[in-house]
């Protein structure tokens, strides 16, 4: 049976890095470490499924409050790694999510999908998840 823990010690973010570099390659192991560590400052977390000791889906998370929807859980980043696709584990994960937005009297669950991951958006639309907004992006360096 899977278990989903948050990811606290060095080694316990460092065990994620595998699945997450998936979706953010710009890190390295060590950068991606001490970055996790930098949002854990301000209400970031790391959770993570864990099957026979290996790491198979890894969810990045807060909890915020605004005026548009009240206090919320906002899911930075959800993987599962590419080998354990199909196995359930992006929805035992994402009902994990739901149940501590819940907990802990949010309001809504929300998450931004990049345009191209089509898999994502078709598992998002399965999950019941609404496609609600458009969101615009400008760098500024």
């Amino acid at each position: 049976m899977p278990q989903i823990l948050i990811a606290e010690s060095d080694d316990e973010i460092r065990a994620c890095y595998s699945v997450v570099v998936q979706l953010r390659p710009l890190y390295s192991e060590d950068e991606f470490v001490l970055q996790v560590k930098k949002q854990n400052d301000s209400t970031y977390h790391l959770a993570y499924l864990q099957k026979n000791n290996k790491v198979c889906s890894v969810a990045g998370y807060r909890f915020s409050e605004n005026l548009a929807w009240g206090k919320f859980l906002y899911v930075d980043d959800l993987i599962t790694d590419s080998k354990e696709r199909s196995n359930g584990y992006g929805k035992v994960m994402l009902e994990w999510l739901i149940e501590q937005a819940k907990e802990h009297d949010c309001a809504e669950l929300h998450l931004d999908s990049g345009v191209q991951r089509l898999d994502a958006h078709r598992f998002y639309q399965r999950e019941k998840m609404r496609n609600t907004s458009l969101h615009y992006a400008i760098e500024t360096n």
